[in-house]
């Protein structure tokens, strides 16, 4: 028996939560580059926490890569380029704003 949830099969109910997940997981990290963007000010940023995040990131866009899952590949690939945006910027301008 199919599952059906306000007209919606639980396949589409799992696509959308994840679709949504992807684009608030991605969104997340615009307002900090902008941010760090505009005032060079990136002494509030961890440069061991978005280390290691980036290559996080990096490594679920390989998972999702090996695994043709699309929605993965594009929700990491816009996340790495942000994170790493961030992470350029830290090591750039240090722990002190311009």
């Amino acid at each position: 028996m199919a599952v059906n949830i306000a007209g919606l099969s639980l396949a589409a109910w799992v696509d959308l939560v994840g679709s949504l997940a992807a684009c608030l997981t991605t969104a997340s990290f615009i307002p900090q580059a902008l941010h760090s963007f505009k005032t060079r000010d990136v002494s509030g940023v961890s440069l061991g926490m978005y280390s290691v995040f980036t290559v996080g990131v990096a490594l679920w866009l390989v998972y999702g890569l090996l695994l043709g899952a699309w929605p993965i590949v594009l929700a990491n690939a816009i996340t790495l380029v942000l994170a790493l945006a961030i992470l350029v910027m830290k090591l750039r301008y240090g722990s002190s704003p311009a």
